[in-house]
């Protein structure tokens, strides 16, 4: 055995086996059924280790979590982030937001665009927004084919067209997880039809947003005829959903349609989200598949504010937090068809949100100017992506600055400190 060989076997013993060791936190992962105090290490961006007590000698880097919960990156699919087509007052424009600047400080890691961008312009919103965001992003294509820019491009029924949606979303199949219709007037069902089609077509989900409730197309025919199982009606808790009967009790609808494996998608929104039908539902345990915010400017400064309070709407409303947290990364992720998001299982992507629980009288606003007071608020303190710290509210991955060297924060190379004579 060579002396060569002896020293860089010295040196990789040396070497520390983890990037990132997250100590101390309690640890809420539902894939895994997870409930418990948990140490996370972190290597090459994948969760390396979860374990009761993990060495910090192994690690370069220890972070104390000690009182925080961690879970999963938070997986959010209703958002609008098609904010670079120039469009004044259009969800695909003007009212978007883009990914970056809201996802990690809100505990979200895998944002989900809910059909902004149509056919005909799907790939310039993936130039211009999807492959520049650091935030991973998936989107679903809207069957109109200028998408969300105008509310008449929805209505043009001549423009829905399934074959084209396909072939957009085979070149894109990287990060196209389904199909959108949203926000038509008309009283047949030719968004919805010709959504469906696309998702059969492409073999991907349809959400529907139903836009205008009207007696010609009943809500309640939408879920337990139309849609197919794995399909997703969001805006579940809008205003004129009907959910509890004259006697208190849930539509027995409900059940069938999620007996038939339609997803219930919360979506909450800048106006679809009232407590008058979301708070005796959950009580009832119809709870939604996935927790999203339906985010956009008009949302996101008005009572939906971002997932951290949609999430903690429901702890008032009395679900459990693993509950919770089960709805915003696992679930959430299985709807999209990326199971391999929304758990922190040795070898996945090591997306990760960290959270203190705010305890005091909080009030909750829903869209339509209701209340609702809880005891508990989530907080985000820090968000991984890819194991990267892309978020730390609390500074807690930083040094003390004593304890760095006289010169740090010169860029070696570039910077000088001149001292003046």
């Amino acid at each position: 055995m060579s002396l060569a060989f002896l020293l860089a076997a010295a040196v990789q013993a040396q070497q520390p086996a983890y990037d990132l060791l997250l100590k101390r936190g309690h640890l809420i992962d539902p894939k895994n059924n997870i409930d418990a105090p948990m140490d996370i290490a972190i290597g090459s961006g994948k969760v390396a280790a979860v374990a009761a007590d993990i060495d910090p000698a192994r690690a370069a880097k220890v972070i104390d979590l000690g009182g925080l919960y961690v879970t999963p990156g938070i997986v959010d699919i209703h958002t609008h982030l098609y904010a670079t087509s120039g469009m004044p007052d259009a969800w695909a424009g003007d009212n978007s937001v883009l990914p970056d600047g809201f996802s990690f400080r809100s505990g979200v890691t895998t944002m989900v665009d809910a059909g902004s961008a149509g056919w005909r312009n799907f790939e310039m919103f993936r130039h211009t927004v999807i492959d520049r965001a650091q935030t991973r992003v998936f989107a679903m294509i809207n069957i109109a084919g200028l998408g969300m820019m105008t509310d008449a491009a929805e209505q043009e029924e001549s423009d829905f067209r399934p074959e084209e949606v396909a072939k957009i979303a085979a070149r894109n199949k990287d990060i196209v997880v389904g199909v959108k219709s949203a926000h038509y007037r008309h009283p047949d069902w030719t968004s919805v039809d010709r959504a469906i089609e696309a998702g059969r077509l492409s073999g991907l989900p349809v959400m529907v947003d139903f836009g205008y409730f009207l007696p010609q197309r009943p809500y309640w025919q939408l879920v337990t005829e139309k849609l197919r199982p794995g399909d997703i009606t969001t805006h579940v808790y809008r205003g004129s959903v009907p959910w509890i009967d004259e006697h208190g009790k849930l539509h027995a609808y409900l059940s069938r349609a999620r007996a038939r494996g339609v997803k219930f998608d919360v979506g909450h929104g800048g106006g679809s989200f009232v407590f008058r039908n979301a708070v005796p539902a959950v009580r009832l345990g119809f709870y939604p598949d996935s927790i999203s915010s339906d985010l956009h400017t008009l949302s996101m400064n008005a009572a939906m504010m971002d997932m951290p309070t949609t999430m903690s709407k429901f702890l008032a409303m009395g679900m459990s937090l693993p509950e919770v947290i089960l709805r915003s990364t696992w679930n959430p992720a299985q709807i999209v068809h990326h199971s391999e998001l929304g758990h922190l299982t040795v070898g996945a992507a090591a997306d990760i949100a960290v959270w203190s629980i705010q305890r005091g009288d909080f009030g909750f606003a829903d869209t339509g100017g209701g209340q609702f007071r809880g005891r508990e608020r989530l907080f985000c303190e820090m968000t991984l992506k890819d194991g990267r710290i892309a978020w730390d509210w609390n500074a807690r991955s930083a040094t003390d600055y004593r304890k760095l060297s006289p010169d740090y924060g010169i860029r070696r190379g570039i910077d000088a400190i001149v001292v003046p004579k």
